[in-house]
């Protein structure tokens, strides 16, 4: 019969064949390294929230020139890539200003402030999505502009931005695998380690897919939840 009945080699079959052991053996050392993803998404996360906030109420109610000034900032950051931005904060400019930097710091107020403008762009669309009656009511029963900013149109804002909010979260939870290019031991970085020591980089990038996959869609389900809650609180 011969070479002719040979059988196929399928990918599913070849599967089969992986170092199921290393699978399970790195899932503790990609769970460290996702600790660490996770501190940075949070960090980054809430610098973003902060900034973006403050940043979108002076595009949405500063002055010509601040807005102008503020549109520079928002579409530099969105236009121009993260990783350049990383290395722009983590090499670039220490070696122009000659100083030390700590990389984890420098790593998560760059991605902080990538995603400061992001969220600007949200804040400002959950912004004027409020009725400007309110606004005026607000004033009308004697509040500044700033009280009813923030105790009127911010926390109605807040509700409706949830949504994207929480998908800038899982953005940064995945955009944080960049800091494995500066040398920062997170997810990916673990991820690759793993892989140069045992020359299995499939199974150990297949498990490390999987923790990331297991921390965003957490991440939705709480964020869903939330979500629903506050809408029945309304």
């Amino acid at each position: 019969m011969g070479a002719g009945n040979t059988a196929p080699s399928l990918p599913f079959l070849e599967c089969v064949g992986m170092d199921w052991h290393l699978m399970l053996e790195s899932i503790p050392l990609l769970l460290k390294g996702a600790v660490t993803t996770l501190k940075i998404a949070a960090i980054s996360g809430s610098i973003g929230v902060f900034l973006g906030t403050v940043i979108g109420l002076g595009n949405t109610w500063g002055s010509r020139p601040l807005s102008a000034l503020l549109r520079v900032y928002i579409e530099f950051l969105r236009g121009t890539p993260l990783y350049v931005q990383l290395l722009i904060g983590v090499f670039g400019i220490p070696a122009a200003l000659d100083i030390q930097v700590d990389e984890f710091t420098a790593a998560v107020i760059i991605i902080g402030v990538n995603s400061s403008a992001y969220v600007a762009e949200i804040m400002r669309g959950g912004i004027q999505s409020i009725d400007k009656g309110q606004m005026e009511a607000a004033r009308s029963m004697g509040m500044t502009h700033g009280q009813a900013m923030l105790y009127v149109i911010l926390p109605q804002a807040f509700k409706r931005v949830i949504p994207p909010l929480v998908n800038e979260s899982i953005t940064l939870i995945k955009e944080s695998s960049l800091v494995a290019a500066v040398a920062l031991v997170e997810l990916t970085r673990t991820a690759q380690m793993i892989s140069s020591r045992t020359y299995k980089p499939f199974e150990v990038y297949i498990m490390s897919a999987l923790v990331y996959l297991v921390m965003t869609l957490t991440l939705s389900n709480i964020a869903s939840r939330l979500e629903r809650r506050l809408k029945a609180s309304d």
